[in-house]
């Protein structure tokens, strides 16, 4: 795991190696064991390293054997000693034993097309002197990110935004468009990050920047093709096998691989699987938000060692802004900062740790992809009465089952829009100032890729919004840069292309059974954990952050970041302290929403108020 940045402009060389040297300063803590720089007339080139495989020999930028083609790479691919043995058939000839030199003649041979070949977690960039093109690429999942822009005369890339802080030719600009669909969605939804002129590049999709022109493609898409002709037996006995062999492919390193584990049965599955030497877990120092007991007995049975971690409120809220400079962009999921502080305690001990995220998004275990008895009945009913339930809901700030009718009003289109929804579209102007009321709407956001999920059934049209917006932007941003933050390599087993091509083809039948999400994979599971395992609810990082607000001191730390003097400039302040006292006072559960204005205040101040903080 690495991280990597670069920029093409006509500036001098001298220019270009200071502006490059300080965007991999940046950035350090991706790749703290070397570094490494390509600079031309044209280009600047900078990659940090964190080394995992061929640890001596594996160092970037990489060349092609004649020198007119540079490589700088961040992530694993997984298939690379396949794709290595089909490269030697063509006359392709090793140096090193590195990942990093079997995709740079695997760019040799397919060119652009090589991205069709691969099978791992990837950002990465190849300059071609000769054509003078700049290619990059990001993975199919997203498990890694790469952000974009340009500024004058200047094209900039890199894995983290922050990175471009340091070139002199970045402009540091607030996208005001990108607040309001935020408080609805709990992370950046769009395309266009907060800093105004950078962009993502999606999950699935390439770039190429020559002559001043920036040309994006989509190489890979998720299409979902159920088969109903195969039995149950059949897919229990395909996944375990498909995910057995994912493992493996997963854990090639030369360097301590662990595994994070809560009391789920995802991470409890990758964990059978792998039995590392080392599990890593954290817990909180509240009354029903502990699940270190539950993961220290499963190591026990497994035979593993199990290293843990309580977190109380002071520590949770002192971390908050390292947290949301890590992010790069406001982040509002409360399991960050516990993933920040898990990160942190496995780094003390290995470089690499797998983990269980993908497998609520490919085998369906959120609880908002699971409709219960009650509400399938309910759905049946004629859509203008439910469509009149959801006015009538809409209307009474304190109907029980509100969301509910909300939630189940309409089509999934009218009402899903991912697994975080917590201001109302409509509900939003209430707090913002003017300003910032502008921007693209939510069924603007959403409706491209229901319009492409049509054929689908209601669950599989859930799948497909969350693996577009929820999983790469909000499961996987986190997952990269909190463990990322502390020199930490997270590999998730079940974001596989070969796991992916047995998902897509399961019915929905056998994701979601009798009103238990991720039918299937626990089934599987049940044939190598404890029952109790298996069978076990899903809670995800429970943060007590709501119940820690309604003690004073703490209600008070976050309003005096409400009524800081900034704060105006966003937000009413009357009725963001209208929000804390019904919180306080337990007349409402307004926590999420608190959570998610607090992570952009604190996120703001950092980047753009408080610059001793910011360096």
């Amino acid at each position: 795991m690495c991280g990597i940045v670069g920029f093409v402009n006509e500036e001098t060389i001298e220019n270009k190696n200071k502006n490059i040297k300080a965007m991999m300063d940046r950035i350090i803590h991706r790749g703290p064991n070397s570094s490494g720089q390509y600079v031309d007339d044209s280009v600047a080139l900078g990659f940090r390293r964190l080394s995992i495989i061929d640890i001596e020999a594996g160092n970037q930028p990489m060349y092609s054997p004649d020198g007119n083609v540079v490589l700088i790479f961040n992530g694993e691919i997984y298939n690379f000693l396949g794709l290595k043995e089909k490269l030697e058939e063509k006359g392709h000839t090793f140096l090193t034993h590195s990942d990093t030199e079997v995709l740079l003649h695997a760019y040799l041979e397919y060119g652009e097309k090589v991205v069709d070949h691969l099978r791992g977690m990837f950002g990465f960039a190849v300059w071609d002197k000769r054509e003078k093109k700049l290619f990059i690429a990001r993975d199919h999942f997203g498990i890694k990110p790469v952000y974009y822009g340009r500024f004058g005369d200047t094209f900039m890339f890199a894995s983290e935004i922050k990175a471009f802080l340091d070139n002199e030719k970045f402009v540091k600009e607030l996208n005001k468009e990108a607040l309001k669909p935020y408080l609805t969605f709990q992370y950046s939804v769009l395309n266009e990050t907060f800093f105004k002129g950078v962009f993502k590049l999606d999950p699935g999709h390439t770039l190429v920047y020559k002559n001043g022109e920036i040309e994006i493609n989509q190489y890979y898409e998720f299409s979902f093709k159920q088969d109903e002709n195969s039995t149950e037996e059949y897919w229990l006995n395909t996944l375990e096998g498909t995910m057995k062999e994912s493992v493996a492919s997963h854990k090639i390193s030369d360097v301590k691989v662990g595994g994070f584990l809560s009391g789920g049965v995802d991470s409890s599955y990758i964990t059978n699987i792998l039995r590392p030497n080392k599990t890593f877990s954290v817990g909180f120092e509240q009354v029903g938000f502990n699940e270190v007991t539950d993961a220290k007995a499963l190591s026990e049975i497994l035979g593993i060692e199990n290293k843990c971690k309580m977190i109380g409120p002071d520590e949770y809220m002192e971390i908050l802004p390292k947290v949301q400079y890590y992010s790069d962009e406001p982040h509002a999921n409360l399991s960050a900062v516990a993933l920040f502080f898990l990160s942190a305690l496995a780094a003390k001990e290995v470089t690499v740790v797998l983990s269980g995220e993908g497998a609520d998004e490919m085998f369906a275990g959120y609880d908002l992809y699971v409709d219960s008895d009650f509400t399938k009945k309910y759905r049946k009913l004629s859509p203008n009465f439910r469509g009149k339930m959801k006015k009538i809901a809409e209307k009474m700030p304190n109907i029980k089952g509100k969301q509910f009718f909300i939630r189940n009003g309409g089509t999934v289109e009218d009402s899903f829009i991912g697994q975080a929804k917590i201001f109302d579209e409509d509900d939003v102007d209430n707090y913002i100032t003017e300003d910032y009321r502008k921007s693209i709407s939510i069924p603007e956001i959403v409706g491209p890729y229901y319009d492409k999920a049509q054929e689908y059934d209601e669950l599989t049209k859930k799948q497909y919004l969350d693996f577009h917006l929820w999983q790469p932007y909000d499961i996987l941003l986190k997952a990269d840069k909190m463990t990322m933050a502390h020199s930490l390599e997270l590999r998730v087993p079940f974001l596989d292309k070969k796991v992916w091509e047995l998902a897509r083809r399961i019915p929905s039948k056998y994701k979601v059974n009798r009103g238990v999400g991720k039918y299937i994979l626990r089934k599987s599971a049940l044939k190598m954990l404890p029952e109790e395992w298996a069978k076990r609810k899903k809670k995800g990082f429970m943060v007590p952050f709501i119940h820690w607000i309604r003690e004073k001191k703490y209600c008070e730390k976050v309003r005096n970041i409400f009524n800081k003097p900034f704060t105006k400039e966003f937000f009413d302040v009357y009725m963001l302290n209208k929000l804390l006292d019904e919180h306080f006072d337990g007349e409402k559960n307004n926590g999420r929403k608190i959570y998610t204005i607090l992570a952009f205040l604190i996120w703001y101040e950092v980047y753009f108020i408080d610059n001793e903080q910011l360096q």
